[in-house]
C-alpha cells in the first residue's frame, strides 16, 4: 500500500478568513496535505482556535493569526509573526470578505468602501507584504472571489470588490512571475455549509436555483477547498494568472 500523498509537506500557508465555512475547510485541507497553517480571523478568536485545535489533533501544525488584514501595520505584523513561528511562508490564500447586502438606493459611500476594505485593501496589503517571503520559497497566492464578480448582483459592494481581485491577481502574477511566484483566483458559485442558517440557504437558492446549475446542486465548502489545494500544489506549477470557476457550471465564462 502506498503512503498518503502530502504534496505540501514542509510548506507554510496563511488563510485569511480561515475560521469558518470555506476558509475553515481550506485550512483543514491544506493541513491534511502537509502544510503548517496560520488561521487568520479579524475577531472570531474562539472559532480560529477551534480550527487550530482540529489541525493539531490530527497531527498537524497550526497557529491563530488574529489581525485586521485591511490595517497595514496589523497585516505586516501578522506575516512577520508567521515567519517567526514557522520559519517561512509558501502559500497565501485570501478568503476574507466583509459582505454587504445594500442596494444602490440604500448603500452609502461608507458602506460601499467598507465592502472593499477587507477584500481589496486586504488583498493588496497581503500581496505587498507577503511577496518577499513567497519569492524566497517560490510560493503562490490564491485569491477567492465569487460568481457575482462576473454575473453582477443587486448589491454593488461585494461584486465590485470581488471583481477587483481579478485585476489585482493578474498584476501579482505579472509582477512576481519572474521570481517564481504564482497567483491564481478561485471563484466559487452557490456554496452551502451545514452551519448556514435556513434563511441564507433560501436567499442563495433564489438567485441560483438548482435547475440553473448544470450539476443540479449547490457546492460544499470542502469542494472549494479541494480546488484551492490543487491550485496551490505542485501539479499547478506552470499555472498562473488564471481564474478557476468552481460553480457546478453555473458560470462558464473565461
Amino acid at each position: 500500500m502506498s503512503s498518503p500523498r502530502v504534496p505540501l509537506s514542509g510548506q507554510v500557508a496563511l488563510v485569511t478568513g480561515g475560521s469558518r465555512r470555506i476558509g475553515r475547510e481550506i485550512c483543514l485541507r491544506l493541513a491534511r496535505d502537509g502544510a503548517a497553517v496560520a488561521v487568520n480571523a479579524r475577531a472570531s478568536l474562539s472559532e480560529a482556535q477551534s480550527v487550530v485545535q482540529e489541525i493539531e489533533a490530527a497531527g498537524g501544525r497550526a497557529m491563530v493569526a488574529l489581525a485586521d488584514i485591511a490595517n497595514e501595520a496589523a497585516n505586516k505584523a501578522m506575516i512577520e509573526a508567521i515567519v517567526e513561528r514557522f520559519g517561512r511562508l509558501d502559500i497565501v490564500v485570501h478568503n476574507a470578505v466583509n459582505r454587504e447586502h445594500g442596494s444602490f438606493e440604500s448603500l452609502d459611500l461608507a458602506g460601499f468602501r467598507a465592502a472593499q476594505a477587507v477584500v481589496v485593501d486586504g488583498a493588496f496589503l497581503l500581496s505587498k507584504h507577503a511577496a518577499a517571503e513567497l519569492i524566497k520559497t517560490s510560493g503562490c497566492f490564491v485569491f477567492i472571489s465569487g460568481a457575482t464578480a462576473f454575473t453582477g448582483a443587486k448589491g454593488p459592494g461585494t461584486p465590485t470588490a470581488k471583481s477587483a481581485l481579478v485585476g489585482l491577481m493578474r498584476s501579482v502574477a505579472v509582477t512576481y512571475g519572474p521570481h517564481g511566484v504564482r497567483a491564481n483566483l478561485v471563484s466559487p458559485g452557490r456554496i452551502e455549509a451545514e452551519e448556514d442558517a435556513d434563511e441564507r440557504k433560501v436567499e442563495l437558492s433564489r438567485g441560483r436555483p438548482d435547475h440553473l446549475i448544470p450539476m443540479r446542486r449547490p457546492g460544499r465548502p470542502h469542494e472549494i477547498a479541494n480546488v484551492v489545494a490543487a491550485v496551490a500544489g505542485p501539479d499547478f506549477s506552470y499555472v498562473t494568472g488564471q481564474v478557476i470557476h468552481a460553480t457546478g457550471g453555473f458560470f462558464m465564462g473565461s
